[in-house]
């Protein structure tokens, strides 16, 4: 079964402590619903010899390194969302970096943007992408929109794996992507031996 997977890679990204729980600084609504999906996907990945990509943001503690629309969240006197080395950018419980994983830190939204994803990818042989996480509109969106671009094929988006603060943005966001080429199955469709 590895062979068959041994060009795929699994991002999740963003299963961070301060998009998932209920008190995080930028608490995504549909996130924590997600949080089983995503731990079985990691699950089946590893059983199928799928290359693990850890997506996360860590940022600054003044936010030097965050979008500016995001500025206002971070000062000296205040913990702003997924500083590096804070309880709100560690993983949520369940998922959990092993061996032969990567982490990929980045700053903006997409995995892609002035990160080394993409020169990682090719080097290890990886030429087909699944994604997991949140939130669909933002992050998701824009990783999956440069993946494409980027002629990953096919790209699968495991749609009970992603979330946004909405269904209905969740779903307007799914099928702008399967517009592009994108697939998207559930975690069960995935999970399938032919899959």
């Amino acid at each position: 079964m590895a062979e068959k997977w041994k060009h795929t890679a699994l991002l999740v990204i963003d299963m961070q402590k301060d998009f998932i729980h209920e008190d995080g600084l930028m608490r995504v609504n549909g996130g924590k619903a997600i949080v089983p999906n995503v731990i079985k996907a990691v699950q089946v990945a590893r059983q199928r010899g799928i290359l693990i990509i850890w997506v996360v943001r860590e940022h600054d503690q003044l936010g030097r390194d965050v979008e500016l629309f995001r500025r206002h969240l971070y000062a000296a006197d205040t913990v702003g969302p997924t500083v590096k080395g804070t309880e709100g950018a560690e993983l949520v419980d369940g998922l959990v970096i092993e061996e032969g994983d990567y982490k990929l830190v980045k700053t903006r939204m997409s995995a892609f943007f002035a990160t080394h994803l993409h020169s990682s990818l090719k080097g290890a042989g990886i030429d087909r992408l699944v994604i997991t996480g949140v939130q669909t509109p933002n992050c998701i969106r824009q990783t999956v929109f440069d993946a494409v671009a980027l002629d990953y094929q096919p790209v699968t988006v495991i749609v009970d794996a992603t979330a946004a603060a909405t269904p209905d943005i969740h779903a307007a966001n799914v099928l702008d992507m399967k517009n592009v080429g994108v697939v998207a199955p559930t975690l069960v469709e995935w999970c399938e031996p032919h899959a």
